[in-house]
């Protein structure tokens, strides 16, 4: 092992703790990049790919009662792609082992076969044929009461009560972030949704031949202002509200919102961290030079060169950085596994990974070298500088210069301290604030 590598351990051995310390900062901002990025990719790229398997609707639209033949009119509209129109309508629960009711909404699905937008994905049972009570119903209200398949539920439909017969549990990407009205906080034991083939929905609330709900898919190139103003402007006669699109749908808005606070903590938190430790290893490797003038002298004195010496305390920062890097990378991929198990209670996604990329580590091993690197610039330029002879004499002392003749500050009621730190901040106003930051020249 050569001198300086030797060193380069002694030096690590009495300076463990600090070393330490500023590892954990790293550690700390890799850890935050990772379960921030980490979780915010796997929130994405799974809804993204649930959205588009189960053919999630791009507008929607209500009415009070529409008749069938205005879907013909809807789906010719430039832009749209596909339209499904069905039966939507609240009710009352009363679950066994409840004693409060509970609010729910019964959805229509066509009569055969599967829907064409807003398509279930079916976790337990099968979904309803076309008998009197069969329905499917949410994963995350089933979960909540222990439901399976073949257990019942009493729904107060128009003022009579009808038991529905749970044959199915399913996922929606209409729910994934289910709210009941009025809600901000989803409560899976208090708001259920329930799926019944069309026409025994359309017998229960009078709507045979007739819709009050409608799912558009609209292409990729179509002006959505302009559909939606269309469909407002056919739906209107028949009760029609302002559709919404896919942006302003609750449980899609919700889920958005959680990615852009992900990515709000993946942009601030990590460079801070990076700061710090910048800051540290400056402190660090500054008092480990001042300390070891002597030493450096006599290295210098015997032949190695400044690049030598210079890259010696870059070393002692890079051995930081890999520590920190370790530690971090572990407490990211453990944090990010609990923040996406804990996304998992609160989002209804049939399946949710968390699986952190190469280029996630790579990005945050380059921002830790680089606050590494400048943190240890200040010493790296102190050793270059430092001048064999002078290195082997005690550092000089600092010369002062008075400020207006030193009288303002020699007054009798600014006590001795006072004024010395007084005196401190005037004569350095830059590094007083920056607390000794590298890239301040007073630092130099």
């Amino acid at each position: 092992m050569k001198t300086l590598d030797l060193k380069l351990v002694r030096d690590l051995r009495r300076l463990w703790a600090q070393a330490l310390a500023v590892a954990l900062v790293m550690a700390c901002g890799i850890a935050t990049l990772i379960t921030a990025v980490g979780a915010s990719r796997s929130l994405e790229t799974t809804r993204d790919a649930f959205y588009e398997r189960q053919r999630f609707a791009t507008l929607f639209a209500t009415a009070t009662r529409a008749p069938e033949q205005i879907a013909t009119a809807l789906g010719r509209l430039p832009g749209v792609a596909a339209v499904q129109t069905r039966v939507s309508q609240p009710v009352l629960l009363d679950v066994p082992g409840m004693p409060e009711p509970a609010s729910g909404r019964l959805i229509s699905l066509p009569d055969s076969g599967s829907s064409l937008l807003n398509r279930l994905y079916l976790r337990d049972g099968r979904l309803p044929e076309n008998r009197p009570g069969e329905v499917a119903t949410l994963a995350a209200f089933a979960d909540a009461h222990g439901l399976r398949p073949g257990d019942r539920v009493g729904a107060i439909v128009n003022g009579r009560r009808v038991s529905l017969r749970i044959v199915g549990i399913v996922y929606s990407p209409e729910f994934v972030y289910a709210l009941a009205p009025g809600d901000l906080i989803p409560d899976p034991r208090r708001f259920g949704v329930f799926y019944a083939r069309r026409s025994q929905l359309a017998g229960l609330f009078d709507m045979t031949g007739a819709f009050d709900d409608v799912l558009l898919l609209t292409r990729r190139d179509a002006n959505l202002d302009a559909v939606t103003e269309a469909v407002n402007r056919i739906l209107a006669p028949y009760g029609g509200r302002d559709a919404i699109t896919r942006q302003a749908q609750p449980s899609h808005a919700f889920l958005d919102n959680e990615l852009t606070q992900l990515r709000a903590m993946a942009s601030v938190l990590p460079p801070v961290f990076v700061i710090v430790a910048a800051f540290l290893v400056n402190l660090i490797l500054g008092r480990l030079v001042t300390l070891e003038r002597e030493q450096i002298g006599l290295l210098k004195a015997v032949g190695y060169g400044d690049h030598e010496l210079a890259a010696h305390y870059l070393k002692l920062s890079l051995v930081i950085v890999l520590a920190g890097t370790l530690i971090g990378a572990a407490l990211g991929q453990w944090l990010g596994s609990a923040l996406v198990r804990l996304y998992g209670e609160y989002f209804s996604f049939p399946y949710l990974v968390f699986r952190p990329t190469a280029d996630l580590l790579g990005i945050a091993v380059l921002a830790c070298l680089t606050g590494a690197a400048i943190g240890a610039v200040r010493a790296m330029v102190r050793v270059a500088r430092l001048a064999p002879a002078a290195a082997m004499q005690p550092p000089a002392p600092t010369r002062y210069r008075t400020l207006g003749g030193g009288r303002p500050l020699s007054t009798p009621w600014i006590g001795a301290l006072t004024r010395m730190s007084l005196r401190h901040l005037i004569r350095w106003p830059l590094r007083s604030p920056s607390s000794g930051c590298p890239w301040q020249w007073p630092c130099w």
